[in-house]
This record gives C-alpha cells, sequence and structure tokens, in this order.
C-alpha cells in the first residue's frame, strides 16, 4: 500500500472500448434514498428510516473542440421520445505506473445535455466542450 492518496490527474476513460481523451470527468456520484414508514399504532413519535432505491448523478465530461468532430451531437441526436441509444463508459484513476488503481463503470449512459466551448475575443485558452450523461447505474469494478 503507498504511503501517499493517488493523484486526480491522471486517468483514462474507455467510451464503446475506444478510449477518449477528457480534460474532466465529474459526477460520479451515488446515494440511497431512505425510506421513512411508522406504523400507526407505534408508540414512538419517530419515523424508522430504512434503505430504499439507489440513485446516481449525472457524469459530466470536458474535452477540447476539435474540427469535424461531431460524435456528441450525433449520439444526441439520434435520441428519440423514450427511445435513447445506451453505452457503457469506464473512468479509471491510474497510478504513478500508469495502471489503473480504481476503476468505476458507468451503465446505461445516454446523453441528456451538450455545452459547445464559449467565446471570448480576448482569450488564451483552449475550446472546452462538455456532455452530460444520465446513467442507469455506476458500479467500481473489482
Amino acid at each position: 500500500m503507498s504511503a501517499y492518496p493517488l493523484p486526480k490527474y491522471s486517468f483514462l476513460v474507455k467510451w464503446n472500448d475506444k478510449q477518449i481523451g477528457f480534460t474532466e470527468v465529474s459526477g460520479l456520484n451515488f446515494e440511497i434514498e431512505a425510506i421513512e414508514y411508522r406504523v400507526g399504532d407505534s408508540p414512538e413519535h419517530a419515523s424508522t428510516k430504512m434503505p430504499g432505491r439507489p440513485k446516481y448523478g449525472n457524469l459530466t465530461m470536458k474535452r477540447g473542440t476539435f474540427a469535424n468532430q461531431t460524435d456528441y451531437y450525433d449520439w444526441m441526436n439520434e435520441i428519440q421520445l423514450n427511445e435513447a441509444p445506451r453505452q457503457d463508459i469506464t473512468i479509471s484513476l491510474l497510478d504513478a505506473s500508469g495502471n489503473p488503481a480504481v476503476t468505476w463503470k458507468a451503465m446505461g449512459a445516454f446523453p441528456v445535455k451538450i455545452e459547445p466551448t464559449d467565446f471570448k475575443s480576448d482569450a488564451n485558452e483552449v475550446a472546452i466542450e462538455s456532455i452530460e450523461l444520465a446513467i442507469e447505474k455506476l458500479e467500481i469494478v473489482k
């Protein structure tokens, strides 16, 4: 075991078994909704809480804008009412040797928002676009 935690700047994203370079990935979170329940004749006035359904956040992924690269928009245009082509995405945090140390798998992902770069005439930065994905499930690969 290493004496130091892993740095967050070295990561790998695989989308449809293709490696894609992103500058930022966020939203790898999930929570369990609490269900409150109270029997009507309970002497306690408080509810009992028990675990309910899992809830997954949306992934936001950012990358540089390249000429003639429209895969985000092509995927978004395939979406019809209640029919979204879904994909699995793996995100790996890499160790100092470049090997996956922790890997998350986002399953059933489909785009819900695309945001192209903003424009600024006096800026000296790379154009960055982002895609927000809804996911059905998130798990850590062991």
